[in-house]
């Protein structure tokens, strides 16, 4: 069978370089599969991120193919597994791109993982709203559900979307929260990676309190076994799709509530044990005035970028790019491997939304990659020592876009795109002189548009690469007059 093939990898290391280093695919390679994993513990692993279309396992060598049903759901979930560290039977799996299009099994040798793979699709076809819920909860969780429905008493205070995520995380990986009110009561769907974290996070925290003396959780299993989040914002959350639109309309809390509750000091959020760690109230505050500020302890906000184009990159264009996502504090080019750089960001929250829209797109002609660094923090060269202007401090750089609480830039983060986003536009300038500006920068101007002030335009590239380069390029770009061009990626086509 040729998809054997990439199973030797775990052999010789210029062999398994070669399959980490293998270009983005629908099947996926997962070794170190424990002796007694399922198929459908590795199907389950797929799943949340889409159709799972096709499973080999290789029972002697602990490892197993998945083949997804498109490619981006694939990267989706190479991406957050990197952050993520997968686990099947409490043992850490890798998951990589396999060096296959797609999978060919021959049905008689793989009959059951067939039978298994089927009857998951049914399961879970087409959303059938009842008639295949037992039939997904029988085949994927012997143990409770995945899905805890989550309902808050006693709401003195504001409880967030983000309090909830930091809260369970203690517990295993949260993948999607959705918030809703029912019968005047604060309620929520949270869904784990694995049932067993549902099971612990049920019988650590249920009937206990979020701040002192209220907000008291009651936590139950749904009968969901899988949530379908259409938005992420304010009232729901998929981390494994951070691409999803925000909705329409969607107000944060309001900042009078937040400034209140941020006085109020004294208010922690109740220690429980193994799981909360006190934060202040101005902490959970300013997570429910819709900042991305609440961190996850003990992980790091450090990105190793690698395949950069060594002859064009610079600090500064690692600062600029990765800026859309977040602070960066520091950006440091390996003085051996001048094709990398580590990328320190604000907090972990910044380096999580940086890696997942970033990795895999086009720089300077370079697909890059970008992962989590084991890195806390990036180090200045000695004083007195020439590295060459490799390393450079932005800590207290004015170009930081997210420095300001619950600043707007916080609602208009969207993955790299064709289209950008312009703003500050002094009044004398003129669509042609941004379309000479843009295309000097490298590239075709598609189409332009102005907003109805002239101070913010849309303007379309042929190619997200080429939007790439302008921005880079062209964001703070001083117009005259004190003018610095702001540029983003925007959401919307021309």
């Amino acid at each position: 069978m040729s998809s054997i093939s990439d199973g030797t990898s775990n052999g010789s290391d210029s062999k398994k370089f070669k399959v980490e280093d293998a270009p983005p695919s629908r099947v996926l390679h997962i070794r170190k599969l424990p002796n007694e994993a399922t198929e459908t513990e590795v199907i389950a692993l797929g799943l949340p991120f889409g159709k799972v279309t096709n499973i080999l396992t290789l029972k002697g060598k602990n490892q197993a193919f998945l083949e997804m049903g498109t490619e981006e759901a694939a990267i989706t979930m190479v991406n957050y597994y990197t952050a993520m560290t997968p686990h099947v039977r409490n043992a850490p799996v890798i998951i990589q791109y396999s060096t296959h299009k797609e999978l060919k099994t021959d049905s008689a040798g793989n009959q059951r993982a067939q039978a298994v793979l089927q009857a998951v699709s049914a399961a879970q076809g087409g959303g059938m709203p009842t008639s295949g819920s037992s039939a997904s909860e029988s085949a994927l969780t012997p143990a409770p559900s995945p899905v805890l429905r989550i309902i808050i008493d006693n709401m003195f205070y504001p409880v967030t979307l983000d309090v909830l995520q930091q809260i369970f995380s203690k517990f295993g990986t949260v993948m999607k929260i959705i918030t809703f009110t029912k019968n005047n009561q604060f309620q929520a769907l949270l869904q784990y990676s694995d049932p067993v974290n549902a099971q612990q996070a049920k019988l650590a925290l249920d009937g206990q309190n979020i701040y002192n003396a209220c907000c008291t959780l009651r936590i139950d299993f749904s009968k969901l076994v899988n949530l379908n989040v259409k938005y992420n914002n304010d009232k729901s959350r998929d981390y494994t799709r951070p691409e999803l639109p925000a909705g329409d309309g969607q107000p944060g809390v309001d900042p009078s509530v937040a400034a209140a509750f941020s006085k109020d000091s004294s208010s922690l959020l109740g220690k429980i044990p193994g799981a909360l760690s006190p934060l202040s109230a101005a902490a959970a505050a300013a997570a429910a005035a819709g900042r991305v500020a609440l961190g996850h302890s003990g992980a790091g906000g450090v990105l190793l970028a690698s395949n950069l184009n060594e002859e064009m990159v610079t600090p500064q264009s690692l600062f600029t790019l990765f800026g859309v996502y977040g602070d960066v504090q520091r950006v440091k080019i390996l003085y051996n491997k001048k094709d990398s750089a580590l990328i320190q960001m604000a907090d972990a929250n910044q380096a999580q939304l940086a890696m997942s829209h970033l990795n895999g797109q086009k720089m300077y002609n370079k697909i890059i990659r970008v992962t989590l660094s084991k890195h806390q923090t990036v180090q200045l060269p000695r004083e007195g020592l020439d590295d060459q202007g490799l390393t450079k401090d932005f800590t207290n750089s004015p170009l930081h876009r997210f420095k300001k609480p619950g600043s707007k830039n916080f609602q208009n983060i969207f993955p790299p795109s064709a289209t950008l986003h312009l703003s500050n536009i002094p009044e004398d300038i003129t669509e042609d002189d941004l379309r000479v500006l843009f295309s000097n920068a490298g590239g075709t101007v598609k189409a332009f548009k102005f907003f109805q002030d002239h101070k913010m335009a849309l303007l379309q590239m042929t190619s997200v690469e080429e939007a790439i380069q302008c921005l880079i390029d062209l964001h703070n770009y001083n117009m005259g007059k004190n003018h610095h061009l702001r540029v983003s990626f925007s959401k919307s086509t021309i």
